[in-house]
């Protein structure tokens, strides 16, 4: 299957008149400049809707309309806000530490955006098939928490100090019960390839890994999902940002087009975890039908992604946040022991039948 596989980017770059006299290591930075910019357009396309669809959401869910004003029902409302984050003044305050302080917002959007070139997107497509994927994207989502820590230390404030060492503190207790509900998957599944994993899961929905080894891995599902949650800073585990009390948390310092790229980081963390787990647990881009094939997969494996994303707006407009000593609670002494409570039982079940 890998290599049958067709790398978009690949494709694109083939099309450029020229390019096939260049050198190899030209070739590679060419199409690794071309994965980038496509990336950061559909990340950035994404944040425009997903702002949207969280106004809303959280219009409907308290009663309200949501933007309504400029485009239909508002549609143009988010790029109305764009433009005007576009326009305003980029500062940073007196006695900073400049290089991190500049430095931070990137290495945090460079996180979030790479773990996008090892998504299957269709059965054909994929920008970079590794047979580790999976633990691909658990390493490069760890930069984020020295980033984070960068940004809270270099802006020379004591609420953006506190906010970065609750994000740390949060992200690293968090990635263990997801990476323990990952396990239940590898488990089951026998690859770290995301492309193999989602095609482990062809037949119908009964065939999804959150249907086998039940309940485990249905159990996983969900531990997944809450770490995913307090991974990407969402209520109710959105301490690092609780504007309450730390009025903006490792952000509060930045400003214009420096915090725009701390906003699309969340948003493309978003849909990161959403297509994961839809890879993981979901089927990717199988469809739940064998008869629905005629969908594009990538339609479907989207289409997924985005319910996830929806019942994460859902939950911040619902649920309120969680203190501290909860959030701990919650980390160490529910999801982790029903995390290995999992391994075990999948364990056993893939060993006895």
């Amino acid at each position: 299957m890998t290599e049958t596989l067709t790398n978009p980017v690949l494709t694109l770059l083939r099309l450029i008149p020229g390019v096939e006299t260049l050198s190899d290591g030209m070739q590679v930075l060419l199409s690794g400049f071309l994965a980038g910019v496509i990336l950061f357009a559909f990340i950035a396309v994404f944040a425009l809707y997903a702002v949207y669809l969280e106004r809303k959401v959280a219009g409907h869910v308290q009663d309200r309309l949501g933007p309504m004003e400029v485009g239909w029902h508002g549609l143009l409302q988010t790029i109305a806000d764009a433009i005007k984050l576009l326009n305003k003044e980029d500062f940073a305050p007196k006695d900073v530490d400049t290089k991190l302080f500049t430095l931070a917002p990137f290495l945090v959007f460079m996180t979030a955006l790479s773990v996008f070139v090892v998504f299957p997107y269709d059965s054909q497509v994929s920008i970079a098939n590794l047979n580790i994927g999976i633990f691909y994207v658990i390493a490069i989502s760890s930069i984020a928490v020295p980033a984070v820590i960068m940004a809270g230390w270099s802006s020379n404030n004591k609420w953006s100090l506190f906010g970065a060492m609750r994000s740390a503190a949060q992200i690293v207790s968090y990635e263990i019960p997801v990476g323990l509900s990952i396990i239940c998957v590898i488990m089951v599944v026998g690859h770290m390839g995301m492309q193999e994993i989602v095609e482990f899961q062809g037949g119908g929905f009964w065939k999804w890994v959150i249907f086998r080894s039940f309940p485990f891995n249905f159990i996983a599902f969900f531990i997944f999902f809450l770490g995913s949650l307090a991974e990407v800073n969402r209520t109710p585990f959105d301490l690092p940002e609780a504007e309450s009390e730390l009025v903006a948390g490792f952000m509060t310092e930045y400003s214009g087009m420096r915090w725009a790229f701390f906003f699309l980081a969340e948003y493309g963390n978003m849909l990161a975890v959403g297509l994961v787990g839809a890879a993981l647990f979901l089927g990717g881009w199988q469809p739940p039908f064998e008869f629905l094939s005629f969908v594009p997969g990538w339609l479907w494996f989207i289409l997924k992604a985005l319910v996830l994303i929806f019942v994460q707006i859902w939950l911040r407009w619902t649920l309120p946040r969680l203190r501290v000593d909860q959030l701990m609670y919650v980390c160490w002494k529910v999801l982790v022991p029903f995390a290995f409570v999992c391994i075990i039982g999948v364990g056993l079940w893939e060993v006895l039948t």
